[in-house]
């Protein structure tokens, strides 16, 4: 194909680095919906990564996603210690598009073909937009699949452990901030509440927490009532006052303006890829306001997937691994202090060291 004339819609694509090992992009043969599965790394073993199925303006944004998000998932499953690469798969769907089950189960189908011909370099669970059940039309088509709904053999998804992996980072946060990891009339805003910011609000409020939050879903106000939560516009939440802000929906809200905006002493949350550009650790940092590396502060996730799916899995080691991504927050918070460089770069030369190894 012949560019004559720039491309408003690659523009996408453009400043994002190609490290990756390969990127399929196809055509769902049933679906008709542009499927991209990006496998960035398997130095560490299998990639692993979710299957995300969202509302892009071209199906170029929904390219660049994955790009970003797989490179993420590099980052996140080698510093959480487990011994598998990244990798991430994205179906576009167009502005407007709303799925039937029918279109559902097509578009499963479809990437399930997708995942099979990578022979094994790829292994996906759900994500934004999909579900356990949705994994299990996935399998049809291919093995390279987990978080299977228990009714399927499987073992559920993991917004459980990625909720708890959060839970655990506020508290190491909190810890660096104030000297206590007790969360009890501590201000958090939390925006997005989803699957996973949901489940976070439960048990921050039970734990004593003073929650503001938001999402852009407002149905969702009906939890904030339950929880006794102050509801606000998603667009000004980052502007309230208070101890720390939470980002539990999609990626790129650490802009430059909200940055500068920001009310609080520090940011983490559950979001992927969380700065608009990396540059943005170092203005976090300039303005002293500590951030927790979304691919190390969202890691439960993954880390219950990969354990789970062992011979003889044992909850309460799984329990406490999840726990365990408290002590690597405040290592990084550690290193980033002693050596005087941002959260950002402590917590890659964390994941680049074990990657480095496995050389």
């Amino acid at each position: 194909m012949t560019l004559t004339q720039p491309s408003p819609s690659l523009e996408a694509l453009a400043g994002i680095p190609f490290t990756h090992e390969q990127v399929l992009i196809s055509t769902g043969k049933r679906s008709g919906l542009v499927i991209t599965v990006a496998v960035h790394s398997t130095k560490l073993g299998q990639a692993l990564g979710g299957a995300r199925m969202w509302q892009y303006p071209d199906w170029t944004d929904a390219v660049a996603d994955a790009l970003r998000l797989s490179q993420a998932m590099t980052l996140k499953n080698a510093a959480a210690g487990l011994n598998l690469g990244g990798g991430k798969s994205v179906i576009h769907l167009p502005l407007g598009v709303v799925l039937s089950d029918e279109d559902k189960r097509d578009a499963m189908l479809d990437l399930g073909d997708a995942i099979e011909s990578l022979n094994g370099a790829y292994m996906t669970a759900e994500d934004v937009g999909t579900s356990a059940e949705l994994m299990a039309i996935v399998q049809e088509r291919t093995e390279h699949v987990c978080g299977l709904p228990a009714s399927s053999g499987g073992v559920g998804e993991p917004a459980d452990a990625t909720a708890a992996g959060v839970y655990a980072s506020i508290v190491a946060t909190l810890e660096a901030l104030y000297g206590s990891r007790d969360v009890t009339g501590r201000h958090l805003v939390i925006s997005g509440l989803g699957q996973v910011g949901g489940r976070l609000a439960v048990a921050l409020a039970a734990a004593g927490a003073t929650l503001t939050v938001t999402d852009i879903n407002p149905d969702k106000r009906e939890l904030a009532d339950q929880l006794g939560a102050d509801w606000v516009p998603v667009a000004g939440a980052h502007r309230i006052q208070a101890d720390l802000f939470v980002p539990c929906g999609l990626g790129g809200v650490l802009t430059s303006t909200v940055i500068g905006e920001l009310n609080v002493l520090g940011v983490v949350g559950a979001a992927n890829n969380q700065l608009e550009d990396p540059s943005g650790a170092a203005e976090l940092d300039a303005r002293g306001i500590l951030w927790a590396p979304d691919f190390v502060v969202n890691a439960g996730g993954v880390v219950y997937l990969a354990m789970a799916s062992e011979p003889n899995a044992d909850l309460a080691s799984i329990t406490a691994r999840v726990d365990a991504i408290a002590d690597v927050v405040t290592q990084i918070f550690t290193d980033a202090h002693t050596e005087g460089i941002t959260t950002l770069v402590a917590a890659e030369r964390l994941a680049a060291a074990r990657l480095n190894a496995a050389s």
